[in-house]
C-alpha cells in the first residue's frame, strides 16, 4: 500500500483465499492484459505460506495474459540457505530462485539479500535493492559526530556489508565481532578485533532472526568501553527470543525497515522502523522505464 501510494498509484484487486484443507486460491479481480505487472509480496514467516502465494499470484497473472511480471520481493526467504556447508544439504535458495522462475516471473526485485551469490541463482535478470539510503538518511539527522562513529559487523561474514557501509558513513573505522557457531540459531561471541572504546558503535547486519548474534556482540562492545551501541537491520524477522534481547537494555536504538511486517507485539521503545516504500517505489519505475539505477532521477539508488 506504500509503495502504490508513492508511486500515485491504486493497488489492482486481488482476491486471495484458503480452502478447507489449506490450499490456496488466488483470482485477479481486474484485467491484466499486456501490462507490466509487479507483485510485491516477501517470504516472510509464514514463509512457505507467502511463497505459495507469490507462486499462484505470478501463475495467474501469466494465464491472464500480463506482457511482464516482476517479483518484487522485499525479504527473499530461504537466502541464508545458500550453500552446502554439510553434505547431503539442500541449496534451498536456488530452489526457490527456480520455482519463481518456472512459475512465470519475467524479473525478480529483491532488497538485501543474505549473500551476492543469491543474485547468480535466477535465470531471468534480478535487481538488488540496498536499504542503506534510508538508514543513512536517518543516522545523519541524529547528528552524530563522524568521529565518534565506529561501524561493527557481528560476524566475519558481514566485513563486506559493514564495510561498505562505514564507507557511506563518513568512512567510519570499522570493528569485526569474531564468534563461533555452534549451531542453527547458536552464536557464541568470541572478541572483538578494532576499538571501540568511548565510541558510539552501529552494528549492522542483513537481518535479526534470534538476535542471538547481535545481543551477544552487543555485551561485549560494552565490555569494550563502547558509550552506546545501535543496531542496523533491514530485515526485522524476530524470531523469539529476539525481543527480549533486543528490549533488554543492551541497544540505544534498533533500528529496522519494514521489509518484513512488525507484528503489533513486536514493538519495544528502542525499535525505530524505517519505510522502504520510497526506495521500491522509485526502483519499480526504473524498471518500468528501463532507465540505470545511475541516470537520472535514479543516481541515488543503491541498486546491483
Amino acid at each position: 500500500m506504500e509503495i502504490a501510494c508513492y508511486m500515485g498509484l491504486e493497488l489492482e484487486k486481488i482476491k486471495i483465499k484458503r480452502f478447507a484443507d489449506g490450499e490456496i486460491y488466488v483470482q485477479l479481480r481486474e484485467s491484466v492484459r499486456g501490462c507490466d505487472v509487479f507483485l510485491v509480496q516477501p517470504t516472510c514467516p509464514p514463509a512457505n505460506e507467502n511463497l505459495m502465494e507469490l507462486l499462484i499470484m505470478i501463475d495467474a497473472c501469466r494465464r491472464a495474459s500480463a506482457k511482464t511480471i516482476t517479483a518484487v520481493i522485499p525479504y527473499f526467504g530461504y537466502a541464508r540457505a545458500d550453500r552446502k556447508t554439510q553434505g547431503r544439504e539442500s541449496i534451498a535458495a536456488k530452489l526457490v530462485a527456480n520455482l519463481i522462475t518456472e512459475a512465470g516471473a519475467n524479473r525478480v526485485l529483491a532488497c538485501d539479500l543474505h549473500s551476492g551469490q543469491s543474485m547468480g541463482y535466477f535465470d531471468i535478470p534480478a535487481d538488488h535493492v540496498y536499504g542503506q539510503p534510508v538508514v543513512l538518511d536517518y543516522l545523519a539527522s541524529k547528528n552524530i559526530c563522524s568521529d565518534d562513529l565506529v561501524v561493527v559487523s557481528p560476524d566475519v561474514g558481514g566485513v563486506v556489508r559493514a564495510r561498505a557501509f562505514a564507507k557511506k558513513l563518513s568512512d567510519a573505522p570499522l570493528a569485526i565481532v569474531d564468534k563461533r557457531r555452534h549451531g542453527h540459531n547458536v552464536a557464541e561471541v568470541m572478541n572483538l578485533i578494532g576499538d571501540v572504546k568511548g565510541k558510539v558503535a552501529v552494528m549492522v547486519d542483513d537481518m535479526i532472526d534470534t538476535a542471538g548474534t547481535i545481543s551477544k556482540g552487543a555485551a561485549l562492545l560494552h565490555q569494550e568501553g563502547a558509550r552506546e551501541v545501535y543496531a542496523y537491520s533491514t530485515h526485522a524477522v524476530f524470531s523469539p527470543p529476539a525481543i527480549e534481547r533486543l528490549s533488554s537494555g543492551l541497544f540505544q536504538e534498533v533500528i529496522i525497515t519494514n521489509t518484513i511486517p512488525v507484528l503489533e507485539k513486536n514493538y519495544f521503545p528502542q525499535l525505530t522502523v524505517l519505510s522502504v516504500a520510497n526506495l521500491l517505489g522509485e526502483t519499480i519505475w526504473r524498471v518500468h522505464d528501463d532507465c540505470s539505477g545511475t541516470s537520472e532521477p535514479y543516481s541515488s539508488l543503491s541498486i546491483d
